[in-house]
């Protein structure tokens, strides 16, 4: 093969090969060399959900890759038919390329357990890692720019951004496909095919576009994504997780304000930081090995409780999770407030011990424009012309209650019975 050729052979998309002959190519694998990119290697995807799922293992990096490589198959796709759009290339799989840069360790659950914002730090890491700005910077000096505005939702061109970020964009796209095929979920599988064939693009709102015999693709799209977040997003087990995981590192936190913590430069900055505060080089430093690492080494503390977290994620025997989503508002507080009671009294925390998680699911919201049906009348929104996306516009709620395993949660429950089985 050629040295000029590049090849990632992808399980879901098969070979992604990018051609150095061609600039924005040549560009893209630069980008790929460049370490905040490969860093991505060492941060999982779908966090702690490997807990659950055991073949939920795949990285940042892998989805990352696959977000470009669809993003490249649907705008060369419109590129060929609306010729203005050429120039915008490289802005947009750029865009894709590095739209999760800036994500920490277990990707979205380092938000819930440590703050901070994946977005912001993409910003940074594009604007200020010299790596990364030199290779933008090489190609064009406003290319930059063009991505920055790709990622605010604000080029001037809407259908540049939403291929990258949208109801309906190349992200969301491969992440139900990866996710669903790293976790065995065979309800996730989508038809990428009729769905890039659906895509169009319309020359006077300059917007991105579904054909109307696209619908039913782009439907199973949603009812897919719906399904993936209330069975594997929103899976309980994950949820405990990192409630477990959050209080581990709430508790290290308290521990290292009175000296009583080991934890290396870049942990420690981690604990003492607001995470959007943090230096470039301790934000890129952080991955899931070096929390990991951490976590090993904390099982051992002298601090039960910290000890006590750190061997409950470490060894997977989590808490568990009961769901008391029938329960009244009402209900679901007195059933935490006796869990609380009886962790109290068998010399658990109750604050550590015992919690309330409140999901909503909702498989379609107007988001960005939401997506929008050319149709002989013009363009309608999806909802208008789908009985099924309207259903999925309402919001689905789910509470579970999380208590150690010994909790006797049916004894609980018994003072509360559902509204539907009073008197």
């Amino acid at each position: 093969m050629s040295p000029k050729i590049r090849t990632y052979h992808d399980p879901l998309h098969g070979a992604i090969t990018l051609d150095r002959a061609d600039p924005v190519e040549a560009l893209l694998i630069e980008l790929i060399d460049t370490s905040p990119f490969q860093r991505l290697r060492r941060i999982r995807q779908l966090g702690p959900a490997s807990l659950t799922f055991h073949g939920a293992e795949s990285s940042r990096f892998t989805h990352s890759l696959g977000v470009m490589a669809i993003a490249r198959r649907a705008f060369d796709r419109l590129a060929a038919i609306y010729p203005e759009l050429w120039t915008y290339r490289a802005s947009v799989l750029c865009a894709a390329l590095l739209h999760d840069v800036g994500h920490g360790p277990f990707s979205h659950t380092a938000e819930e357990v440590f703050g901070g914002h994946h977005e912001h730090w993409t910003m940074r890491i594009l604007e200020q890692a010299p790596e990364i700005r030199q290779c933008l910077d090489g190609l064009s000096s406003n290319l930059f720019l063009e991505i920055q505005q790709i990622y605010q939702h604000q080029h001037p061109v809407p259908c540049v951004w939403q291929l990258v970020s949208s109801q309906l964009d190349c992200d969301r796209i491969d992440y139900l496909m990866r996710d669903s095929y790293f976790t065995g979920a065979s309800y996730g599988q989508l038809d990428l095919d009729r769905i890039i064939l659906a895509l169009d693009y319309d020359p006077t709102s300059q917007q991105l576009i579904v054909e109307k015999k696209g619908l039913g693709a782009i439907e199973h799209y949603l009812v897919v994504r719906y399904f993936m977040y209330a069975q594997i997003y929103n899976h309980p087990k994950n949820l405990v997780a990192t409630w477990v995981l959050e209080q581990a590192i709430r508790r290290a936190r308290k521990l290292l304000t009175t000296q009583t913590l080991d934890a290396d430069t870049v942990m420690t900055a981690w604990l003492n930081q607001e995470i959007d505060q943090l230096s470039l080089a301790n934000y890129l430093a952080q991955d899931d090995y070096v929390l990991h690492y951490h976590l090993q080494r904390w099982q051992t503390h002298q601090d039960s409780i910290l000890a006590d977290l750190c061997q409950r994620f470490v060894n997977r025997r989590l808490l568990k999770t009961t769901e008391i989503s029938q329960y009244t508002y009402a209900q679901q507080k007195d059933a935490l407030s006796s869990a609380q009671c009886w962790a109290y009294h068998n010399t658990l925390d109750p604050d550590i011990y015992v919690s309330l998680r409140h999901i909503s699911n909702r498989g379609y919201t107007l988001y960005q424009r939401g997506i929008k049906l050319k149709t002989p009348a013009g363009l309608m929104a999806i909802s208008q012309l789908s009985p099924l996306v309207r259903t999925l516009t309402q919001t689905c709620q789910r509470t579970w209650l999380i208590h150690p395993a010994d909790l006797p949660v049916g004894e609980i429950l018994d003072e509360f019975p559902p509204p539907d089985e009073g008197s």
